[in-house]
């Protein structure tokens, strides 16, 4: 999900030389936004429809996509050398499919792959607080509020980011690829009634 390091990568290696390396960034960069453009299409699909569950079916591709990954990666994990590539553009649809469904359901406030841009948003708020703080007649009890929410939001999803990234990697430590097909799971119970309605 770190497309500001694949395309850094890109540069870097077009710089190098290692043009193979390049063209594989490119194609990592270009499968995240088709994952983007996908849950976009669906949700604006869905909406144009008027069906109960706007977001109900990029997460219903997600799901399946993570179940997939979850049940082939476990028996293909002998033959990594020839799936590594394969995975990585799965996952990267995959990111672009779920980051996108977040943008649009928080209309744009929050992007649940980009770490970078909450730890910014926690730092702006803490120095609208500060400023707040120093001068509190510029600042009315509202907006504090509202800063105040959002911090804590953000705040929250950094915790919740790392959490998760803990438990993934302890999953896949002691269980593999399997590790991700309960999350699948969830994701299609979630999804599948909005679906079905």
């Amino acid at each position: 999900s770190h497309m500001t390091g694949i395309v850094s990568e890109m540069a870097d290696n077009i710089a190098l030389g290692n043009f193979m390396m390049a063209l594989a960034g490119v194609t990592a960069l270009l499968v995240f936004v088709a994952g983007a453009a996908l849950s976009a299409y669906l949700v604006n699909w869905a909406r144009a429809y008027h069906l109960h569950g706007i977001y109900a079916l990029p997460l219903m591709v997600e799901a399946i996509l993570l179940l997939v990954f979850g049940l082939l990666g476990a028996s293909i994990e002998a033959q990594m050398t020839f799936f590594v590539p394969v995975t990585v553009l799965l996952l990267c649809f995959m990111m672009g499919l779920q980051n996108a469904i977040i943008t649009k359901i928080s209309r744009a406030e929050i992007r649940t792959t980009h770490v970078t841009g909450l730890v910014t948003d926690i730092g702006i708020g803490l120095g609208r607080l500060m400023h707040a703080w120093q001068m509190p007649s510029e600042h009315p009890s509202e907006e504090l509020k509202a800063v105040r929410r959002r911090l804590s939001l953000h705040v929250s999803l950094v915790l919740l980011f790392f959490v998760g990234g803990v438990l993934g990697a302890l999953g896949y430590t002691h269980v593999g690829f399997l590790a991700s097909v309960p999350l699948a799971g969830l994701l299609l119970l979630i999804s599948v009634v909005p679906v079905a309605d």
